[in-house]
């Protein structure tokens, strides 16, 4: 194995990114701030004030209302809140409407979130097929929603995948929902900050977003929420943001994520251009490196988001045949790189990537894939200690073998 290098490499930005200056120096300049926003003395209406601040500077960041930004504690909590008190709220108007419309490629939050309706609330599920670079099949999509549209209750689809990285349709599926009288829910984790997003698009209902993804810090994150949306809530105390997330606030965790939602939008051309350059040098240097391995979601080429390369920016998912994926990540990780497996894992217990599954993709492929995913701190100095560590670490990998395969 290379020798570990004196910067340990970090290329698992889509797992959570470091904090962006502006991030930091907002949290800095707040630590010492005393009061709860809902207190009515003066260090109170301080918080408030902060909270109030930071709603406005994030909305404009990201071109919606500040009525429209409900805080939450995260990515988790906003899919929760957007897929099941939709659907309580679309059954509680119309008891027919039971059905959730999705792709198999969901992240976990919305995937069990899903399942818990259908195993607590008789809710059930109708899967629209995806392309073999992970785009949903809009065609599919259409026919789905003429076929069931009375029936269901809420549809979702992710903005941009935390595995492959393809970047969906967004609009066009929103539009078709609304055609058919279908809220919809986006889980746009991945895609704020690094591809343009409109959160405000015809028939989205509803969008899930986090700081930690782009910059800010962990346990804060949003709900953006149409204002002729009412959702039925899922904790109940005070009555915070709109009655519909009740809970004492995070003012300065609210701040850092306007700061660094406000320093990833400035920036998002630029910095997207200088990370697919890094990423198309990567995928080209894996190719290189290890020819038998797989590029996963759609191929590199025009600017991400658009229609002829809709990938991330920052993400590279191979699948390296004849490899437990956790092999390859220990083995880079004694070399000081830090990468990803992108597969299913519960309780410590790796299983096969649920997005390749959905993508057709054999179990065995599914178990033996690693991403690598790019952020703002990123270099090519990075990139070229991948490529050097990584022939030895599949190597290592493949004389482990795959010992879940076949049992």
């Amino acid at each position: 194995m290379q020798a570990v290098p004196h910067r340990p490499v970090y290329l698992d930005h889509a797992a959570t990114s470091p904090l962006s200056p502006a991030a930091r120096e907002v949290i800095l300049a707040h630590l010492d701030l005393v009061g709860n926003p809902n207190s009515l003395h003066g260090p109170g209406r301080a918080a408030h004030r902060l909270v109030e601040e930071s709603r406005e500077r994030l909305a404009v960041a990201i071109g919606v209302h500040p009525s429209e930004i409900l805080f939450t504690s995260g990515g988790t909590e906003a899919d929760n809140l957007g897929l099941k008190g939709t659907w309580w709220a679309s059954h509680g108007r119309d008891a027919h409407r039971r059905g959730i419309l999705l792709t198999g490629a969901e992240h976990h939050a919305v995937l069990d979130a899903v399942e818990w309706l259908v195993a607590h609330e008789g809710a059930h599920t109708v899967q629209v097929p995806l392309l073999s670079d992970g785009r949903v099949d809009l065609g599919a999509w259409e026919s789905a929603l003429a076929t069931h549209g009375p029936t269901l209750a809420v549809a979702t689809l992710m903005w941009a995948n935390n595995e492959v990285g393809t970047v969906q349709p967004i609009q066009a599926a929103a539009a078709l929902a609304s055609r058919h009288g279908v809220p919809m829910h986006s889980d746009a984790v991945q895609a704020l900050g690094h591809v343009p997003v409109e959160l405000r698009a015809p028939g989205l209902s509803s969008a899930a977003i986090t700081a930690h993804k782009l910059g800010g810090p962990v346990g804060i994150g949003a709900l953006v929420l149409g204002r002729d949306q009412k959702p039925v809530p899922l904790q109940h105390g005070g009555g915070h943001e709109r009655s519909l997330r009740s809970g004492t606030l995070d003012a300065v965790g609210a701040a850092a994520f306007a700061a660094a939602a406000q320093e990833a939008m400035a920036n998002l051309e630029e910095e997207a251009r200088r990370q697919t350059g890094l990423r198309d040098r990567l995928i080209a240097g894996v190719r290189a490196a290890v020819p038998d391995a797989v590029l996963n979601g759609p191929e590199p080429g025009a600017m991400p988001g658009s229609e002829s390369a809709p990938r991330l920016p920052g993400n590279a998912h191979f699948t390296f045949p004849g490899c437990e994926g956790d092999s390859v990540l220990f083995m880079l990780d004694m070399a000081g790189i830090a990468s990803s497996t992108g597969s299913a894992c519960t309780a410590g217990v790796a299983g096969p990537s649920h997005v390749l599954m959905a993508m057709g993709r054999a179990e065995a492929e599914a178990r033996c894939v690693q991403r690598f995913s790019l952020g703002a701190t990123s270099t090519l100095a990075d990139v070229d200690a991948l490529l050097a560590a990584l022939p030895a670490a599949v190597a290592g990998a493949r004389a482990a073998g795959l010992s879940g395969v076949g049992r």
